[in-house]
């Protein structure tokens, strides 16, 4: 049961001029709705990161790597401020494509039936035309595949093989170049839901003998999360990735802090709805943690809250 705290609520004032730490610590005095949360989340964030005892999780599906917000997540990847990413196969898609081909605004409202006959996929309001997605990745995927099999490659792991494509990425805006070059394991559970994974298949079919093992990217976690003292995670979005993420850490007695951005309801039981509450019940984020559930759209509460967030480890 909540206690009535005394606190007053204070206005958000916009008459002098600010930074986004600043706005952000006025969402926390307002007191109001989902800000307030936005605030808590912060603050749960920048205490998660600046624990050196803490392993750090980062999870998110692939949509918003077709946006701007790829430089939020290359970013935390280049500050090595998160240990373990989890991400879902388009995020692999997204990241190489737009090293070699742009991606374009685009609109909710046009017509998709025009748009298949011109080739532009259409990704929420993001235009994606063949020649900048399917066609690119199987161009420059296939040479790096058949020159790792030449030098004798016959078995690896998803996580050893982003890194390996990571390492042949020289663009700096790329999330799986800084990966790779700090040794950030990024693990994939549904890595053939995705152009990256229909072309590991398509080589494949011609190499017979090569094989991709996922038990070793489990392994990895199983020794990540076991000898952890304790773990953190930001979940952006729910699915496979979110799944992923508290599933293994249950095996820990939970996560001791988490911050979950979502904008699905919880009314339908889904696990993308679900609350970080309900994950308590499962011990996969402990009865005392520090938690909380941001509702609202990723694509704008992401890069505030981070900024916001290194702004305060900065200070």
């Amino acid at each position: 049961m909540a206690r009535f705290s005394g606190v007053k609520v204070e206005d958000i004032d916009l008459s002098e001029g600010f930074d986004v730490s600043q706005l952000v610590g006025q969402f926390r005095r307002a007191g109001g709705f989902t800000a307030k949360k936005l605030a808590v989340g912060v603050d749960i964030l920048a205490e998660m990161l600046q624990d050196e005892e803490s392993l750090n999780f980062l999870s998110f599906p692939a949509a918003l790597v077709s946006t701007g917000v790829r430089g939020v997540f290359k970013e935390l990847a280049k500050r090595g401020l998160f240990h373990v990413f989890i991400t879902t196969c388009g995020t692999l898609d997204h990241d190489l494509a737009r090293v070699y081909r742009d991606y374009y605004h685009g609109d909710f409202m046009m017509d998709d039936a025009v748009l298949h006959k011109k080739g532009v996929n259409r990704l929420g309001n993001i235009f994606i035309p063949n020649e900048c997605y399917g066609t690119i990745l199987e161009e420059k995927m296939q040479p790096v595949l058949e020159e790792l099999y030449k030098k004798g490659v016959r078995e690896i792991s998803g996580c050893e093989l982003i890194w390996h494509f990571g390492r042949q990425i020289k663009d700096p805006k790329s999330i799986l170049h800084w990966t790779a070059r700090n040794n950030i394991p990024v693990i994939v559970p549904g890595i053939l839901d995705g152009a990256f994974g229909s072309q590991l298949f398509f080589f494949q079919q011609k190499h017979k003998d090569f094989k991709l093992n996922v038990f070793k990217d489990q392994e990895l976690l199983a020794e990540k999360v076991f000898s952890a003292k304790k773990t953190g995670a930001l979940l952006i979005g729910g699915g496979i990735s979110k799944h992923h993420t508290i599933w293994w850490n249950q095996f820990m007695g939970g996560l001791s802090r988490a911050v979950y951005l979502t904008t699905a309801v919880e009314h339908d039981g889904s696990l993308s709805g679900a609350r970080l509450r309900e994950a308590v019940s499962w011990g996969k984020i402990k009865e005392k943690a520090k938690y909380i559930t941001v509702e609202g759209d990723a694509s704008i509460n992401l890069p505030l809250m981070m900024a916001a967030v290194l702004d305060q480890i900065k200070k």
